[in-house]
C-alpha cells in the first residue's frame, strides 16, 4: 500500500488537551487544515479559543503577526464526531496515556477513514507495537511523539514498532521536518529514546538523597555548574513527582523490573504526602509565597595556602588546569604526567578527581573532587574527604579546591560524587539504547539536547571523557553498592577494549 501526505493535506489530531492543542497549531501553521476533536462535549471549542488568547498574547510580544495568527486559527476546525474526518490523510492521537483507550480510537478510526490514511500516536511511554495490536492494517501506526509546549520544543521521535511500514516512518519524518521540527528515528521499546536515557538524571540524585548525602539545592547547584539549565529537583519539582515516578514505575515495569530504573523511596514518600513540586506548592524546595529556600554559598577568592612538595598528577583539561594556576601564583611543583590519577599532591596528600570510588578507600589523607565540566571561575563543584584523614587536611582540602577556582561544597563520601556518577550513568545508559537498536549515537545526542535542553549529548561527553574512564568509574559503583544498577553495558565495555588496542 501507497501512503502519502501532501502538503495541506487534511489532519485529525484526537485530543484537545495541552498536547492536542499544541499538536493542531503546529499543523495548522504549517498549511494543514486541522479537525480537532475530543471526547468531552465542547472541549475542543474550547482549546481553540484558549488558543486564539495565547496567539494574541505572541502578537504582541511582536513575534507573530496578526494576519499569521488569524490564518492558523482559520484553518483549525473543532468537530462533534469521529466520522466528520473520513477525508483526512493523517490522524494524530493524544489522549490519555492508557493502551486501552488508545487502541480502541485506533480501531474506531480504522472503520472511518482511509486505508492509506496514515495513524500516529503521541504516546511517550506505550508500546507503539501494543497499540497496534488488533488494527486490520497495523503497518500505517507510528509513534509521533512531541514534546512539551510542542509549538516551541523541537524534537519529534519518530517510533516504530514492529510492524510499522518503514515508508509510514519516513513518511512521518520528513513531515515532522516540514513542520519546522527535529525528527529522529526510535524503535518501540521503555521509554524510547528521552524517557529512557534520562532516568538516570532524576535516579542519581534520588539516590544521593536516601544515602543523605547532601541537600537538594547542593545537588541542584552542582548539576548547574555542569552546564544543565535545572537541577534534578528542581526539574522533578516542575515536571510533578507524580508524572515523574509514573514514568520511571512505567519504564521499570516495562523492562521485566531491571534494577537499573528501579523506583525511589524518596520519591514515592513525596508522591504519597501530595507534595508534587510547584503545582501544590512544596515539593523538595518551597514554592509559597514569600518561602526561604537554602542556597548554596556564593564564590569568594581565595589566595592558596600554604603548601611544599606539590605535585600535579595526570593529563588533560584538569591537570592543564592545575599547572596553570599554579604557574600564575609563582609556586614550585612537579608534574607527574603519567600517574594514574589525576589531581594534585600536597606534602603527601592527595586531592583526586573522583574515579568512582570513595575517598575512605583510598587512603586517609586523601579527598576526591567531582568531574568538573567547566572552567568558568567559581562554578560549583562536589567533593568528600576521607573519614580516616586528618582535620588538618580535611580543612585544607576544601581551601585548595576554592583557591584553585571552585565553589567547593563538601558532601558525604559517596562513591562517584555528582556529576561524575550521573553523567556516568547517562552515557551508559545511550550506549545501550544504541547497543540494542532503539537509536544510533546521533539520534541519542539530538534526542537529549533538543528533547530535555542538555548541554550535550551523551556520546559527546565521552568523546571528552573515554570509554575506560566511564567503565572504571561504573564498576566501582558496582563494587561498592553489589547490585545490578551500575553494571556497565555490553557497547561501552567493547568500546573500552577498542581504546585499549
Amino acid at each position: 500500500m501507497s501512503f502519502v501526505i501532501e502538503r495541506g493535506a487534511s489532519v485529525l489530531v484526537v485530543g484537545a488537551g495541552i498536547m492536542g492543542a499544541g499538536i493542531a497549531q503546529v499543523a495548522a501553521q504549517a498549511g494543514h487544515p486541522v479537525l480537532l476533536f475530543d471526547l468531552r462535549e465542547g472541549a475542543a471549542t474550547e482549546a481553540k479559543a484558549r488558543l486564539g488568547t495565547s496567539l494574541e498574547a505572541v502578537v504582541a510580544k511582536g513575534k507573530l503577526t496578526a494576519q499569521a495568527v488569524a490564518e492558523t486559527l482559520s484553518r483549525i476546525e473543532p468537530i462533534g464526531t469521529l466520522e466528520a474526518a473520513a477525508p483526512v490523510r493523517l490522524v494524530i492521537e493524544a489522549v490519555v496515556e492508557q493502551l486501552d483507550a488508545k487502541r480502541a480510537l485506533f480501531r474506531q478510526l480504522e472503520s472511518i477513514v482511509a486505508e492509506d490514511c496514515v495513524l500516529a500516536t503521541n504516546t511517550s511511554s506505550i508500546s507503539v507495537t501494543a497499540i497496534a495490536n488488533g488494527l486490520k492494517h497495523p503497518g500505517r501506526l507510528v509513534g509521533m511523539h512531541f514534546f512539551n509546549p510542542v509549538p516551541l520544543m523541537k524534537l519529534v521521535e519518530v517510533v516504530s514498532g514492529l510492524q510499522t511500514d518503514p515508508d509510514v516512518a519516513r513518511i512521518i519524518h520528513a513531515l515532522a521536518t516540514r513542520w519546522g521540527k527535529a525528527p529522529v528515528y526510535a524503535r518501540s521499546t521503555p521509554g524510547f529514546i528521552v524517557n529512557r536515557i534520562a532516568r538516570p538524571y532524576y535516579a542519581e540524585t534520588l539516590a544521593l538523597l536516601q544515602e543523605q548525602a547532601a541537600a537538594p539545592a547542593v545537588l541542584d547547584a552542582c548539576l548547574r555548574a555542569a552546564g544543565f539549565r535545572m537541577g534534578p529537583c528542581e526539574l522533578m519539582d516542575l515536571i510533578g513527582h507524580d508524572t515523574n515516578f509514573a514514568v520511571t514505575q512505567s519504564v521499570y515495569e516495562a523492562n521485566f523490573f531491571d534494577k537499573r530504573f528501579v523506583p525511589s523511596l524518596v520519591q514515592r514518600e513525596l508522591v504519597d504526602g501530595g507534595l508534587l513540586g510547584r503545582k501544590t506548592g512544596c515539593g523538595f524546595h518551597d514554592y509559597m509565597p514569600g518561602a526561604a529556600n537554602p542556597t548554596v554559598p556564593v564564590y569568594e577568592a581565595v589566595a592558596l595556602p600554604a603548601g611544599e612538595r606539590l605535585r600535579v598528577h595526570g593529563r588533560g583539561a584538569v591537570a592543564e588546569r592545575l599547572c596553570q594556576v599554579l604557574t600564575r601564583a609563582c609556586r614550585s611543583f612537579q608534574h607527574c604526567a603519567d600517574s594514574d590519577w589525576t589531581g594534585l599532591e600536597v606534602q603527601g596528600a592527595q586531592l583526586r578527581v573522583t574515579d568512582g570510588r570513595p575517598a575512605t578507600q583510598l587512603g586517609a589523607e586523601v579527598a576526591v573532587f567531582d568531574l568538573p565540566l567547566t572552567s568558568v571561575p567559581g562554578a560549583v563543584l562536589a567533593w568528600a574527604v576521607s573519614q580516616r584523614a586528618s582535620t588538618a587536611w580535611a580543612e585544607a582540602a576544601g581551601q585548595w579546591l576554592c583557591a584553585l577556582g571552585w565553589n567547593a561544597q563538601r558532601i558525604a563520601d559517596t562513591p562517584g560524587l555528582v556529576v561524575a556518577r550521573t553523567i556516568a550513568m547517562l552515557i551508559n545508559e545511550a550506549a545501550d539504547a544504541v547497543h540494542q537498536g532503539v537509536c544510533d549515537e546521533d539520534a541519542a545526542d539530538a534526542a537529549m539536547k533538543l528533547g530535555v535542553n542538555y548541554p550535550q549529548g551523551p556520546f559527546e561527553w565521552l568523546a571528552n571523557w573515554s570509554a575506560a574512564g566511564v567503565s572504571r568509574l561504573l564498576d566501582s559503583l558496582d563494587a561498592h553498592y553489589r547490585g545490578e544498577r551500575y553494571r556497565v553495558s555490553p557497547a561501552l565495555r567493547q568500546r573500552t577494549w577498542k581504546e585499549s588496542t
